[in-house]
């Protein structure tokens, strides 16, 4: 690491009061009889606000189901005894305390949340920020959006990094000058539990362990349900995972629930407009991982679940319209099928070894998701404008388990595929930091049906991006998130793929952050992102960074076609920015679209 890279974070941090926040969602008017240790500050609703009827662009696809029902909720809620609040706040308490406490280091908060994983106190309205170092280069004209979760109620009781509030942290770029705004993903969870002044809705990853503890949290749920404290048709997600932009429009995601439009203003505020079902036409869920093809403009996705059909394909025409679904029958048991890849021809699934577990979680104790060893993993290559699943076919890949995909094109008679094989399922979600990821290549030849692997790297990657213009084709560098052990990103390593099958290693370029600093996910950003004649890695790869040891957060801008990955521009941030999931870079033409 350079002098510069060693220093880039030493003065001391700004504190900014709580900001005003927005909710596009009928709340719920209850006294709050327990006084939950907040860590964000009830907001006020600005003068300016606007419904959502009038913050939403005619185009944007929104909701159709009728907010009536959930105004009668909030009417039985307001006038529902005090006792009922009383007596489930103290059943939540004996469940948390008693009979299903945080004992595992995997779901204990004091754990979980240590150090940069602690979530910020509260939201953080536009905020200038000062480049320390270099400058920001003219073509990163727009805004880079990482979303990751950030609880705000300290938790009660068992809590999984996955199971924290949506929030996104956005540095608007303009001019060489940046700023930064935190807030979060305004779902209809946040919004009844911020207004409730408690949590409500039971933690999905970490609360539902075992029989008893399935058992009595289901009830809890199901009496909070009854007396009208909150209404599960509206969406329990937490839209903490993604965000993806496409059809003009800019999405919140997290797999377990639709989508939430967002938007960033002028001022470089964060705005969310609502959750969307596309004019009824999407049910239930979303992937956080769709893929957006660079000519077309269309979206591919899925969603999953634990009942038939395990698997759901469909798409998103270049103006936003859903098509019909395509129920995959052929996935005969529930799987984690949390990302997936496209090519010019197909859509590619992987049915891995980590599947969800709903008996073993009610009869073992085990998580709500887990690995079956004896499983063969395989690939599912369907074609990606199909009506049915009539040409869905699987090929086995054995021990191939990916939660992330990195990219996937056609080659001749064949498919190739490249993504971060996870080597120790078994400790995929309950020991993160034992996870080891190796990057493999892995060609399908279509006519013999032979599936041939190379690895492209031995280090430990996840995380990783390519030149958004590449999606679904061949492309030669991938920029990837270096485990030192996972979740913590120790630094960024870029890998000449070309190299692949020479079976030797492949990373052309590394940064390691530096002692006690950690990152996040890479994003890859084009110098030139209309220029046709473009070198595939002219751009700049981005990523926020922290330093523990002084406990403050910058945002790194790094050369990707230097040698060491060079840093052109660091700009400190005015308070910490949580470790968390996926960004994206927005430029600021489609930020006007929103």
């Amino acid at each position: 690491m350079d002098a510069f890279s060693s220093s880039f974070l030493s003065s001391s941090p700004v504190s900014t009061p709580p900001a005003p926040t927005v909710c596009y969602f009928p709340v719920l008017n209850v006294t709050s009889v327990r006084t939950e240790e907040k860590l964000a500050t009830p907001p006020t609703s600005p003068s300016n606000a606007k419904p959502q009827s009038s913050a939403v662009p005619s185009p944007l696809p929104t909701t159709t189901r009728s907010n009536n029902a959930v105004r009668r909720v909030a009417r039985v809620a307001a006038d529902q005894p005090l006792l009922s609040l009383v007596i489930f706040n103290a059943f939540d308490d004996i469940i948390n305390k008693f009979i299903d406490p945080p004992l595992r280091p995997s779901v204990d908060p004091r754990h979980v949340l240590s150090n940069n994983f602690a979530p910020v106190l509260d939201e953080l309205p536009p905020t200038e920020c000062e480049v320390i170092h270099g400058s920001l280069p003219a073509c990163l004209d727009g805004a880079y959006i990482r979303n990751g979760p950030n609880p705000q109620f300290l938790p009660r009781g068992p809590y999984h990094l996955f199971d924290g509030d949506g929030m996104l942290h956005a540095i608007r770029i303009s001019q060489g000058k940046a700023t930064l705004c935190s807030r979060y993903v305004k779902t209809y969870k946040y919004c009844i539990e911020r207004d409730a002044g408690f949590p409500l809705l039971p933690n999905v990853f970490s609360g539902f362990s075992g029989l008893t503890a399935s058992a009595t949290r289901g009830a809890l749920s199901a009496a909070r349900v009854l007396t009208g404290q909150y209404n599960p048709v509206n969406g329990i997600g937490l839209a903490n995972t993604s965000l993806a932009f496409f059809a003009s429009r800019l999405y919140a995601l997290g797999e377990s629930d639709l989508p939430y439009s967002v938007r960033l203003t002028s001022s470089g505020d964060i705005q969310t407009l609502g959750r969307q079902d596309f004019d009824g036409k999407l049910f239930m869920s979303m992937t956080a991982h769709p893929k957006v093809d660079p000519d077309t403009g269309e979206a591919f996705a899925f969603r999953y679940g634990p009942i038939p059909p395990f698997l759901t394909y469909f798409r998103f025409d270049a103006n936003g319209n859903k098509q019909p679904d395509v129920p995959i029958f052929s996935m005969v048991r529930p799987s984690f099928l949390h990302d997936f890849a496209i090519t010019n021809k197909y859509a590619i699934f992987a049915d891995i070894q980590i599947g969800m577990n709903p008996m073993e979680m009610i009869t073992g104790g085990g998580s709500p998701v887990g690995s079956d060893a004896s499983k063969v993993s395989r690939l599912g290559i369907i074609p990606r404008y199909a009506k049915d699943e009539s040409e869905m076919r699987w090929f086995d890949v054995p021990g191939f388990n990916i939660v992330h995909a990195i990219n996937a094109w056609d080659e001749d008679d064949a498919v190739v595929m490249v993504a971060p094989n996870i080597l120790s399922v078994e400790h995929t979600l309950e020991r993160m930091e034992l996870v080891h990821a190796l990057i493999e290549k892995v060609r399908i030849d279509l006519k013999t049906g032979i599936v041939s692997r190379h690895p492209i790297s031995a280090s430990n990657l996840d995380f990783a991006v390519i030149n958004q213009s590449y999606v679904g084709k061949k492309n030669r560098y991938v920029y990837a998130a270096v485990g030192d052990p996972m979740p913590k990103i120790s630094g960024v390593v870029k890998l000449d793929m070309s190299k692949g099958d020479k079976r030797v290693e492949c990373t052309a370029a590394r940064r390691m952050y530096g002692p006690r600093c950690f990152g996040g996910e890479p994003f890859f950003v084009a110098r030139e992102p209309e220029n046709p004649d473009a070198e595939e890695d002219d751009g700049f790869v981005v990523s926020y960074v922290h330093d523990e040891k002084i406990g403050e957060s910058t945002f790194l801008v790094m050369d990707a076609k230097s040698p060491k990955l060079d840093v052109v521009a660091a700009v400190k941030l005015p308070r910490r920015v949580p470790y968390g999931f996926h960004g994206i870079f927005v430029r600021e033409r489609d930020l006007q679209k929103l």
